[in-house]
């Protein structure tokens, strides 16, 4: 995913430190059931899409702008489906970053896929039975995607604990 410039202002503050970020993921099902991937350009794999939001910018509004950036697939978020705070990672230029992931299931409307910017190498729609090689990142979102009910918090098990 392309750095924000709000994200390079801070790091020219803060350097390498661990930087806490919000992360949305968008699982997209097209009217057949298939879904939509992109294969990123950063690691060659095959993965949901999504992105960084904007400050100020809602996490619908995020999964809609990220998919179609990167896709040229206008969709419709249309719930949650996990919230999940992920594993530190280091980039391989030294920076520290740590995301709390928000994923919607979201519904294609329009456009047709293709790739759209310079962060994915290949874009296309998958049959479930027909999905390439996914990181579990992947696979658990889609998965969460498929399933009725309430959003997932990633931790507590199959029901959100009482405040």
């Amino acid at each position: 995913m392309a750095t924000p410039d709000f994200i390079r202002d801070l790091r020219t503050s803060i350097g390498h430190q661990l930087l806490w970020l919000p992360g949305v993921s968008a699982v997209v099902f097209d009217d057949e059931g298939r879904v939509l991937l992109g294969k990123r350009v950063d690691t060659g794999n095959w993965s949901v899409i999504g992105g960084i939001p904007e400050p100020g910018e809602q996490p619908a509004q995020t999964a809609a702008r990220e998919v179609f950036e990167e896709t040229a697939v206008r969709v419709v978020p249309e719930g949650v489906v996990l919230v999940e705070a992920m594993q530190p990672i280091t980039y391989p230029n030294g920076d520290h970053c740590q995301f709390m992931d928000v994923t919607l299931r979201c519904r294609a409307i329009g456009g047709e896929a293709a790739v759209n910017d310079d962060e994915s190498l290949a874009v296309g729609w998958f049959a479930m039975d027909a999905l390439p090689v996914l990181d579990d990142y992947s696979l658990t979102r889609i998965k969460r995607a498929q399933e009725a009910g309430p959003a997932w918090f990633q931790g507590m098990g199959e029901e959100p604990a009482a405040p």
